[in-house]
């Protein structure tokens, strides 16, 4: 079609009425499976996504860029560290928020935010599209072809894991380099450290968790250490709670401790720390633990954490930058992958760093480049 698709070109194609295509996307729950279904299909095939407002459908701008992603928050992250930390307990997706309201706000765009995709993915991702002028979605958060109906229409950029075939190659992306952080980070345990019983605590369906595995397997195999195929233990959601959950599973295991355990984000490797302490386990003495993102908490937590630092804010911001060059006359570019680099910070819980309780180190820091984007 060379016009955009209206409700209700929608409506006649899949023979409802213009109300019950409303519905589809108003409140889904009333509206028959089979006919909402076959609304949807329409929609798909027609690149359809609902408008928001009528000043977006006179003028096909909104003044608005959208952000989806699932609803990552861990209540354990929100303790009580003073009011001079109020930002501790700011996570990965706060951090790319922060980042992307900062960036918006510079070109004139707002944001809008959905954090949770409870109840269907399809309908808000819909809800969201006809509101805003491009949308920045987490990678494995939205189906392949819902994101296809919405780039019909609008710019849409990736967000983190690496970039998943041909199907989505067309999508411009931003990743940080995971794998090289995690192999440079588990090359440092090995190497420096002489650890060689590691274990790997990962995520179900993370990208970025899967690219992380491969990080520590690679540094694994290099080393002559020994590695399995898959990691360790896999946890969902990653939280504080499920990292507690993941070492105490693996201390029950029996046999010989892991020298070191690193998990795929820093939020389980806080929760493990917390579980180590309860056991009488010290960290790093008895059992060196790891995490990634580089999140506030993990400066703050003691033993202070080593991780591999991304730039999270800075994903907001690149994520921001792509889809206001885009909608500035940049739609028949071909499509952009950045990848961002990212610093290993080695603290007091891998035995560096050794700085007396309550007191803060200085960061040891080596910085990881990724791929050229």
């Amino acid at each position: 079609m060379s016009t955009v698709p209206t409700v209700y070109d929608v409506a006649h194609r899949a023979g409802v009425s213009i109300a019950t295509v409303s519905r589809v996307y108003r409140n889904p729950d009333s509206v028959r499976a089979q006919t909402r279904e076959r609304v949807l299909v329409v929609a798909r095939e027609l690149g359809y996504v609902p408008s928001g407002n009528a000043r977006g459908l006179a003028s096909r701008s909104t003044g608005v860029l959208g952000l989806c992603f699932p609803d990552y928050s861990d209540p354990d992250a929100a303790i009580a560290t003073g009011d001079a930390e109020e930002d501790v307990a700011m996570l990965y997706s706060d951090q790319i928020i922060r980042g992307m309201e900062r960036a918006a706000r510079r070109h004139g765009f707002a944001l809008l935010i959905a954090a949770s995709l409870q109840g269907g993915p399809e309908s808000l991702v819909a809800k969201v599209a006809g509101r805003v002028d491009g949308l920045a979605v987490l990678a494995r958060t939205v189906p392949t072809e819902e994101l296809e109906t919405i780039f019909r229409r609008q710019p849409v950029v990736m967000i983190a894991g690496p970039r998943e075939g041909a199907q989505l190659d067309h999508l411009d992306h931003i990743e940080v380099a995971n794998r090289d952080g995690q192999r440079e980070l588990t090359r440092h345990l090995i190497e420096d450290h002489g650890m060689r019983r590691l274990a790997f605590v990962g995520g179900v369906d993370s990208p970025d968790a899967e690219a992380r595995f491969h990080g520590f397997r690679d540094a694994c195999r290099a080393a002559g250490v020994p590695v399995g195929a898959d990691p360790d233990l896999r946890v969902d959601p990653m939280t504080q709670a499920e990292g507690g959950r993941a070492v105490e599973a693996l201390l029950d295991r029996g046999g010989e401790l892991p020298q070191a355990v690193l998990f795929a984000n820093d939020q389980m490797a806080v929760g493990a720390l917390h579980a180590l302490e309860r056991r009488g386990i010290r960290a790093p003495e008895d059992m060196a633990v790891t995490g990634f993102d580089g999140i506030p908490l993990s400066r703050m937590v003691r033993p202070s954490l080593t991780t591999v630092r991304q730039p999270m804010v800075r994903l907001g911001e690149e994520a921001v930058e792509q889809l206001v060059r885009r909608l500035n006359g940049g739609r028949d570019e071909a499509p952009r992958s950045v990848v961002l680099p990212v610093t290993v910070v080695r603290r007091a819980s891998c035995g560096c760093g050794g700085t007396p309780a309550g007191t803060v180190g200085h960061d040891m820091l080596t910085t990881v480049c990724g791929p050229p984007a």
